[in-house]
C-alpha cells in the first residue's frame, strides 16, 4: 500500500489538465490523420501532463486512479479527439496492467527509471506467433509479426504474443496446447510495419510490429502482461482481464460520441438547411434528434458508470475477483455504452445533412472513430448474444463471469 507520505504528482487534477491541453489534443488530432499515428511532439505534451501515467500507482509515479476515474479521463480526451484518447487510453492501460504483478526491482527499472516510458501491445487478428526460443543463458529470441498495435511509434516497449520454444517444439500445457506468452520486448527489439491505412481512428497508430530473434534477457523473461497476485490495493488489479480490456474502450466511445453531440449543437446553430428559412436548430428533427441522443448517451454512461462502481466496491472489499453477477453485468454496459454510442453519432450525423460528410467536418470523423470503438472485439454488438445467454439460464462463457479467461466461441 502506498505510504501516507506520497502524494500525487501533479496540482491539478486530470480532467483540468485535458480542459488546458484542449488545443494541444485537438491540433494533434488533426495531424494524426495525416500522419496515422499520434505526432511526437502530441505525445510529449501528454507524457508531461501525466496521461500515460495517471492509472499507475503512487509508488511508480502515477496517480492511482480508480476504474471511474479512468473513464471520465479518457471519457473526456476522447470528446476532442477519437485517436489521440484510443493512444492514451492504450497507452495507460498496457503501463498500468504490466506494472500490476511486474516484480518490484523490474518496475523499478521500467517506470521510475524512465517516467516517461509508454508501452503498447497484445496484438489482434492476424498476428503471426512464431515463437520464443529459449537460450542456454536463459533469454529467449522472440520472433513474430503482431497487429493491431496502437500507439506503437510512441512505445518504449511492447508485448508480442508466441509460444515457448524448447529442444526445437513448443512447451505444451496438461491440456496439450501450446504454451503461449505475451514477450516483454525493448524498441530497439522490433521494427513497425506500415499496415494501418484505415478511416476510423485512424490516428491512432494501430500498425503491425515486427520481431525477428528479438532479445528478452534471462530477467525480463518473467514479464507478463497479466500477473495476478498484484503487488497494489488498487481494486483496478484484480479486475478479470477481458473487462478490463473492455470498460476502457467503452470510455473512449461515450467520449467520442459526447464530443459529436457538441459537435452537432455548434452545427445546428449556424446551418440554414437546402430550401429553409431558419438555421437547424429550430427545426423539429434536430431537436428531437439532440434531445433523445442527450439522453440516450447518459443513460448508457451511468449504466457504465453504476455497473463499474459496483466491481469497484466488491473489490474495495478486498474480494479477489468480482462476482458472476456484476461481472456479467458490467461487461454487457461495456458493450451497451460503445453500441449506444455508435448510434448516437449516427442519429446527428445524419441530422446534420450534407454539411457531415465534408472531410472538415468534425462529425465526419467522430462518425469513423466511433465506428472504430464499437466494432473492437471487448466490445462488440457480437457479445451481446453470449451475454444473452447468460439471461436465459446458460452459463456462458467464463470470461463473462469472471471465472476464466477469454476463449474462442463456438
Amino acid at each position: 500500500m502506498a505510504e501516507a507520505s506520497q502524494s500525487v504528482p501533479f496540482a491539478e487534477s486530470p480532467l483540468a489538465r485535458v480542459a488546458r491541453l484542449h488545443d494541444v489534443i485537438r491540433e494533434g488530432g488533426d495531424e494524426a490523420q495525416n500522419i496515422r499515428r499520434l505526432p511526437s511532439e502530441t505525445a510529449d505534451s501528454l507524457i508531461d501532463e501525466g496521461f500515460y501515467r495517471f492509472a499507475l500507482p503512487l509508488e511508480l509515479g502515477g496517480e492511482n486512479a480508480s476504474v471511474t476515474e479512468t473513464i471520465e479521463i479518457l471519457e473526456a480526451i476522447a470528446a476532442i479527439d477519437g485517436s489521440v484518447g484510443w493512444n492514451v487510453m492504450i497507452g495507460s492501460e498496457i503501463n498500468a496492467i504490466a506494472a500490476g504483478g511486474m516484480p518490484p526491482e523490474i518496475a523499478k527499472e521500467v517506470y521510475l527509471d524512465n517516467p516517461r516510458v509508454i508501452m503498447c501491445g497484445g496484438g489482434g487478428p492476424g498476428t503471426i506467433p512464431a515463437g520464443a526460443v529459449k537460450q542456454s543463458d536463459g533469454s529467449f529470441r522472440v520472433s513474430g509479426q503482431a497487429t493491431f498495435m496502437s500507439g506503437c511509434h510512441n512505445a518504449e516497449w511492447c508485448f508480442m504474443m508466441a509460444p515457448t520454444i524448447e529442444d526445437g517444439a513448443p512447451r505444451l500445457d496438461a491440456a496439450g496446447q501450446p504454451i503461449i506468452k505475451l514477450w516483454f520486448l525493448n524498441r530497439s527489439e522490433w521494427q513497425i510495419e506500415d499496415t494501418w491505412d484505415v478511416a476510423g481512428l485512424r490516428g491512432s497508430g494501430s500498425h503491425d510490429v515486427v520481431a525477428d530473434g528479438a532479445l528478452v534477457p534471462a530477467r525480463l523473461a518473467p514479464v507478463e502482461l497479466f500477473a495476478l497476485p498484484a503487488h497494489y490495493p488498487n481494486p483496478v488489479f484484480r479486475i478479470p482481464v477481458a473487462l478490463r480490456l473492455s470498460y476502457n474502450k467503452a470510455a473512449v466511445a461515450i467520449g467520442i460520441a459526447r464530443g459529436a453531440l457538441n459537435a452537432f449543437a455548434d452545427i445546428a446553430q449556424n446551418k440554414v438547411p437546402l430550401m429553409s428559412a431558419s438555421t437547424l436548430k429550430d427545426r423539429p428533427v434536430a431537436q428531437y434528434r439532440m434531445g433523445e441522443g442527450e439522453a440516450t448517451l447518459r443513460a448508457a454512461r451511468a449504466f457504465l458508470m453504476e455497473t463499474m462502481g459496483a466491481v469497484e466496491a466488491e473489490l474495495t472489499g478486498n474480494a479477489n475477483q468480482p462476482g458472476p453477477e456484476t461481472t456479467k453485468l458490467a461487461r454487457l454496459a461495456c458493450t451497451y455504452a460503445a453500441n449506444t454510442a455508435m448510434h448516437v453519432v449516427d442519429s446527428v450525423h445524419n441530422a446534420a445533412g450534407t454539411t457531415a460528410l465534408r472531410m472538415d467536418c468534425l462529425l465526419e470523423r467522430k462518425l469513423r472513430d466511433v465506428h472504430g470503438c464499437a466494432t473492437h472485439r471487448w466490445v462488440s454488438h457480437q457479445l451481446y448474444t453470449e451475454l444473452g445467454k447468460m439471461f436465459l439460464g446458460d452459463p456462458g462463457l467464463p470470461e463473462f463471469s469472471g471465472s476464466g479467461e477469454p476463449q474462442i466461441s463456438k
